[in-house]
């Protein structure tokens, strides 16, 4: 099933901000006469809020409010780099600070949904200590200093352990204490409803790693829920919200830009490359898998019923 994207123009949304530490974070709400909960949406690492518009719509077509935001050096939001893992957490308490402090959003019922980076922050939400409804996170890191051991296990190979020491003492000398902190432990500590979403074939946040997912049997929480993805073109890391439309389209601007890159052996002129990308259809790449966003509105929905 397939949805493609509506016009933004359907979509209106207010600019908020609020602080991270020092830093002034840019957000938006959409849906704002709508009264059914707020979804909060964390995005991933290297994104921003506007990376994820097509779930920020399907969630307003659902009739939800959505926040979302740029963490700490993403896009519009101050700060010259978004530092670390640890980071993602931070910038996650400061936006719920910002809606616990606001009174059109009281009563509302908070949903949490996060992507990766965006993922690990929504996961440790429990240690925030705000009232949640309900976690999905996806493609989610147990902890900070998992994935770091794990990238850089990529790059040094086992060496990387003898440097634990060093790592450890410097995200707590940068972080403080929210960088020891893991999701297994957030989420045991409430009865929070938590859906976990992984794919398989992960090879950014690996499965059987760093992830959330691989902890599974160390979560004691009764309101835990999973969903592994097996489907081949969306069972890693960026392609898990990809319709079909959407896998075969990529598919087919990739196999044309590998056409350029053999025709202009590995330097394509830079009008060429801009031609290439003028036309491809961006709504069409970002077509969202609806049975999988379905599947995250139906928890959503329960979660309500608590």
């Amino acid at each position: 099933m397939t949805s493609l994207m509506k016009p933004l123009t359907n979509y209106p949304r207010e600019s908020v901000s609020f602080f991270s530490g020092k830093n002034r974070l840019q957000g938006y709400v959409y849906g704002t006469d709508q009264n059914r909960g707020i979804v909060v949406v964390a995005h991933g690492l290297g994104g921003g809020a506007d990376s994820y518009l097509a779930q920020i719509m399907y969630f307003v077509d659902k009739g939800w409010r959505v926040l979302s935001y740029d963490a700490t050096g993403s896009y519009e939001s101050e700060g010259k780099t978004t530092k670390g893992f640890p980071q993602a957490l931070s910038d996650l308490n400061a936006a719920l600070t910002y809606i616990n402090g606001e009174p059109e959003f009281e009563d509302l019922p908070i949903m949490l949904f996060g992507h990766s980076w965006g993922g690990y922050a929504v996961a440790n939400a429990p240690h925030l200590g705000h009232e949640i409804a309900g976690i999905v996170s996806v493609s989610g890191v147990n902890s900070s200093m998992e994935i770091v051991l794990e990238q850089g296990r990529r790059i040094m190979g086992g060496f990387i352990y003898t440097q634990y020491p060093y790592l450890w003492l410097y995200q707590r000398l940068l972080f403080g204490k929210i960088a020891s902190l893991t999701a297994v432990d957030a989420i045991n500590q409430s009865h929070i409803p938590v859906l976990i979403i992984h794919g398989r074939g992960d090879d950014m946040v690996f499965y059987d790693g760093c992830s959330v997912i691989a902890h599974i049997k160390e979560i004691t929480n009764p309101n835990i829920k999973t969903l592994v993805l097996d489907e081949p073109g969306r069972n890693g890391h960026n392609d898990v919200f990809r319709s079909d439309a959407a896998i075969a389209y990529i598919d087919e601007i990739n196999a044309e830009y590998h056409e350029l890159y053999n025709q202009y052996e590995q330097k394509i002129p830079y009008e060429i490359q801009q031609a290439y990308y003028a036309k491809i259809d961006r709504n069409l790449a970002q077509d969202l898998n609806l049975e999988l966003m379905d599947e995250i509105h139906s928890f959503f929905l329960a979660c309500l019923k608590r």
